[in-house]
């Protein structure tokens, strides 16, 4: 009875078959998220400048008569730039994660990429949307007027419904996608943290 008493369950506890995440497929996974991340972001950049470019090139060479034209493509472009230019701030995170780093600093790089995530998937990308959106109609204005009623209507029919498919189903897709994938990676490494504590 006395000898049952004198157990030590913590002990027993941390001696324990745990099941630890595997180290070298979460750091395999580690490296993966970077390389999307850096991808991802690469390719947004070269895809705005090539579309900024794009809208410069259609204002030189139609010359827009009607100044609310003008606007439009400023604002578009100025969506453009505030975008990248915040999302660019997601590249030292990105690339400060290497592999010679303790579990703890994978984590607080992580959580940091996520702060930045959040700050991106909401108040940026609605200012984004907003400025895109006014744009848009602004630079549509003068060239809907040249046409009947019906089809300029029709026109900026079309435009809102690709507003709202990309704000209402793609938007929310993608940040739900980004989110799954750097809470996991948070998860496995607090996991680890905690295995590693006891």
């Amino acid at each position: 009875m006395d000898q049952n008493n004198n157990i030590d369950f913590k002990d027993l506890w941390k001696k324990q078959s745990v099941n630890q995440p595997d180290m070298k497929d979460l750091l395999g996974r580690l490296k993966e998220f970077k390389a999307a991340g850096l991808r991802h972001l690469w390719i947004t950049n070269m895809l705005l400048f090539a579309t900024t470019a794009f809208i410069v090139f259609v204002w030189y060479y139609y010359q827009p008569e009607f100044i609310s034209t003008k606007i439009g493509i400023v604002l578009v472009i100025l969506a453009m730039i505030m975008y990248v230019g915040v999302y660019n701030g997601l590249l030292a995170g990105y690339k400060n994660i290497d592999t010679t780093q303790s579990n703890q600093e994978y984590l607080q790089r992580l959580i940091l990429i996520r702060k930045k995530q959040q700050f991106m998937q909401s108040t940026i990308l609605s200012l984004y949307f907003i400025l895109l959106g006014v744009g848009i109609g602004l630079y549509m204005y003068e060239y809907t007027l040249r046409m009947t009623l019906v089809y300029a209507l029709l026109t900026y029919g079309v435009v809102l419904l690709w507003i709202g498919v990309n704000w209402f189903y793609i938007r929310p897709k993608q940040i739900n996608k980004q989110q799954a994938k750097i809470n996991d990676l948070i998860g496995k490494f607090e996991e680890v943290n905690k295995q590693l504590e006891l």
